[in-house]
């Protein structure tokens, strides 16, 4: 235990650094050229921020080709590293949806708001059914698009209940979902432990569901589904 501690002491000031450069130079490049210009130097950060928390990355499975998109990308939630997990493997620009929170974090949130993120307060019904209505808008207008349907990082390392939401968005949509395992992140940090674990982590893609496959499905059932996949993938 105190070793884990000492070495987190050692970890965090390295990738507290190379975030917040790496957020100033982002911040500008995003300015400039717009978040959907520089998606290949998205990737970069991200799993430059992925490499300086000490975690090996590999994407596995059989990555979406974009002009089969859009996409809705399902994942589990269990770590802060999550959405650079996301980012690093996903070779098209996608938005997402972020809690209302984090937009007004220092740094973080005006990248967020730049980047294209929407912000969704789940508590309050009406926001988050707008946010969710922005989300189908950006779909429609063939924008991918990635959110974790468990809401909130899990504080077990088990997949907590899935929201209706993102079926919501999928039912209205009739995008194809794409189930996403994000392996390891849990154990490399979590909700509980403000420490850092060096190790692997891997990002997952799992097969297809389209339209013709889940149209005549009931929300529950669709749910199910994705959350069966994503749990396959965990486990493999």
């Amino acid at each position: 235990m105190m070793i884990k501690t000492l070495i987190s002491i050692a970890i965090i000031p390295i990738w507290t650094a190379v975030f917040l450069v790496g957020c100033v130079v982002y911040y500008l490049m995003l300015t400039l050229f717009g978040s959907k210009n520089i998606h290949g130097v998205s990737r970069i950060l991200a799993r430059l921020f992925i490499f300086s928390g000490f975690q090996r990355f590999k994407v596995q499975g059989q990555v979406p080709d974009k002009k089969n998109g859009p996409y809705l990308y399902l994942f589990n939630h269990g770590s802060i590293f999550d959405p650079f997990m996301i980012i690093g493997a996903v070779p098209h620009y996608i938005t997402g949806v972020g809690s209302k929170e984090q937009f007004t974090w220092p740094v973080w949130g005006n990248i967020a708001k730049k980047y294209g993120l929407i912000s969704i307060e789940r508590k309050k019904i009406n926001s988050a059914v707008k946010s969710l209505s922005a989300l189908e808008d950006a779909i429609n207008n063939g924008i991918s698009a990635a959110i974790a349907p468990e809401g909130t990082r899990t504080v077990t390392g088990k997949i907590n209940e899935f929201k209706k939401g993102p079926f919501h968005v999928a039912f209205n949509t009739g995008v194809t979902i794409i189930p996403v395992a994000l392996k390891g992140a849990y154990n490399a940090q979590n909700k509980n432990d403000w420490r850092i674990n060096p190790g692997k982590i891997q990002t997952v893609f799992g097969s297809p569901i389209e339209k013709k496959d889940y149209e005549k499905m009931d929300i529950d059932t669709l749910s199910n589904w994705v959350k069966r996949e994503i749990q396959k993938m965990i486990d493999n």
